[in-house]
């Protein structure tokens, strides 16, 4: 089945997640990814990737506002799951690094040319947010165990306090997403920058993955 044929006949969620399988797991599989999970970064390095991240949900949130009002984005925006004010506090934990990263700064200007059309918008929205309350929930347990946090102290990234049950509000977002009046080409459109987004947060842990030699615990 052709893509387009698949766009006919499947709902956008469920397009979305189908159509970019390969990307969600090249990037999930990512050496730095990898030993994250399996508790082999130290706190700098989680630090220096936790600032990585705020620059990116900086720029989601930023967006957002411009977009609350479009008639797309509008659907999938929602101020309650928001991150950056979790992540700053999480700095205040770990300790506040500055870097360059150049893997950074071309994720940040793909979340605000997204601003040009609210569909784009809406694949950057979905991608982040709904792996935050998917995946995220496990690293977040791992890095409250490794280094032996209590009470929610450097992980407030991953605890969504209003969103008591996660798997309600997942299913809520996709018949939002599914609600959505595009057309095929749009819709297709939403999918690419979907994998793109994919692309950007591998390349992210790609470069993340060139100062294991300074992080390793």
């Amino acid at each position: 089945m052709t893509l387009v044929a698949e766009s006919r006949e499947t709902s956008l969620s469920a397009l979305l997640r189908s159509g970019s399988q390969a990307e969600h797991t090249a990037a999930e599989g990512s050496t730095f990814m990898s030993e994250l999970l399996a508790g082999r970064i130290d706190a700098a390095g989680y630090a220096h990737f936790l600032g990585l991240l705020r620059r990116v949900y900086e720029a989601l949130e930023t967006t957002a506002v411009e977009l609350a009002h479009d008639p797309v984005a509008s659907a999938v925006i929602d101020p309650s799951i928001e991150r950056l004010a979790a992540i700053d506090a999480d700095l205040d934990h770990w300790g506040r690094v500055t870097v360059d990263s150049p893997a950074t700064d071309a994720y940040v200007a793909r979340i605000r040319e997204s601003a040009s059309w609210g569909g784009l918008f809406v694949a950057h929205h979905y991608t982040r947010y709904l792996g935050d309350l998917s995946g995220g929930q496990a690293i977040g347990r791992i890095i409250g165990r490794e280094f032996g946090l209590d009470g929610g102290v450097g992980t407030a990234f991953y605890s969504f306090e209003n969103v008591p049950k996660p798997k309600l509000y997942k299913d809520a977002y996709r018949a939002r997403l599914d609600a959505l009046p595009l057309d095929d080409a749009e819709r297709l459109r939403v999918l690419d920058e979907v994998k793109a987004v994919f692309a950007l947060n591998g390349g992210l842990f790609a470069e993340m993955t060139t100062h294991l030699d300074r992080y390793t615990r």
